[in-house]
């Protein structure tokens, strides 16, 4: 099949699992269909990715980068599509405006123990600190979650009122995990509810979480703890991603906030935009709340649902059940846990539920090209 080809069919994406500093990936390993789904060191799992990872010691492996099924049986990085037809796999707009960069990462992740606290740098700091044009904002959709130790999953999120960088840099040299805990908002979290992590906005995932991330192309995370909850040392280039231990405190922001304000302003009520017999779509993050990515869940229930057309790519994920995509030359079997990376090429795309079994559809989609 001639090479422009590709860029006129939705391509389905292999498993892309990812090793980080805490264990999980159970439910994800269940999600997609395995009986006996493991937790281990591969807690994550990279959507139309490519970023690679960012692990210390670890270096010499290609982790992070996605991988594409073709339909002529062939295996291809989807990266290596993208760039070799960009206007044509991320639309001309999006083109004009980043290159062969989509802009944006999605993941889904499962914790099976608590994150270690953390930051991502906006923007600016990610430009002044790294030399990059991408910080790490990014958003959770929470797909559901599991107790562990009797524990319900939760969030840390947002400096609670009184915390100052000095008092934030003690608590790093003395180490004092309890009460760098202590200094974050803890939140509980149940299935549906969106939140939004801006840049330079400190916060953990608790254990137990299950979800779904979009986020800015990026894998930079300061990290203030040098062992995780768990008891393993974090190498110091995972604490400060070479921007060296003093450097990593500008990348956080010291505003503070009571917990009425963290859930006002960042957990994000989600929008129906349409809802009829056949099919229910909602808007869980928009343009209107950041310019870096957009996200939306579209609950199929019988009939089709049809895209809008517009000059630019997309990521599907089957969240739950199964049915058929369709486009101008051909048709594809998804089911859940499958993610699919729609190029801005493709024309006329539906989608339908299996007969039974309700299909809920996650549309993720890049950096708004006219910001």
């Amino acid at each position: 099949m001639e090479q422009s080809a590709w860029s006129r069919q939705p391509l389905k994406l292999s498993a892309n699992r990812v090793w980080r500093t805490y264990t999980g990936g159970r439910l994800i390993e269940e999600w997609q269909g395995q009986e006996r789904g493991q937790d281990s060191m591969l807690p994550e799992e990279w959507i139309a990715s490519v970023v690679r990872a960012r692990n210390a010691g670890r270096e010499h492996l290609v982790e992070g980068l996605s991988t594409v099924e073709l339909s002529d049986g062939r295996k291809a990085l989807l990266q290596d599509l993208i760039q070799s037809e960009p206007a044509k796999f991320l639309g001309e707009q999006h083109a004009a405006a980043f290159g062969g960069e989509p802009g944006v990462l999605v993941k889904a992740l499962d914790s099976a123990e608590r994150l270690t606290i953390q930051v991502h740098p906006d923007r600016a700091a990610a430009k002044s600190i790294f030399g990059s044009p991408f910080g790490k904002t990014e958003a959770w959709y929470i797909l559901g979650g599991r107790e562990i130790d009797g524990e319900a999953p939760y969030i840390l999120y947002g400096f609670k009122p009184g915390m100052t960088r000095e008092r934030w840099e003690k608590l790093f040299w003395d180490q004092d995990i309890p009460g760098m805990m202590e200094a974050l908002h803890k939140i509980p979290v149940e299935p549906g509810q969106v939140f939004i992590v801006e840049g330079g906005m400190p916060h953990a995932i608790g254990s137990g979480c299950f979800l779904i991330e979009i986020q800015e192309p990026t894998d930079y995370t300061i990290r203030v703890e040098r062992t995780t909850p768990a008891g393993r040392e974090i190498p110091e280039f995972m604490c400060h991603q070479g921007a060296g231990f003093e450097k990593m405190f500008d990348c956080f922001k010291y505003n503070t906030y009571t917990l009425e304000e963290v859930l006002t302003n960042y957990r994000l009520e989600p929008k129906v935009l349409h809802h009829s017999d056949g099919y229910t779509e909602r808007a869980l993050i928009t343009y209107g709340t950041t310019a870096y990515f957009a996200l939306s869940a579209i609950n199929i229930r019988s009939g089709s649902y049809r895209f809008v057309e517009e000059d630019r790519f997309s990521i599907l994920i089957a969240a739950a059940g199964s049915g058929r995509l369709a486009w101008e030359e051909g048709e594809l079997e998804i089911r859940q846990g499958d993610q699919i990376f729609v190029p801005a090429s493709v024309t006329s795309l539906s989608c339908s539920a299996t007969p039974g079994e309700p299909l809920q559809l996650l549309q993720c989609l890049p950096p708004d090209a006219r910001a």
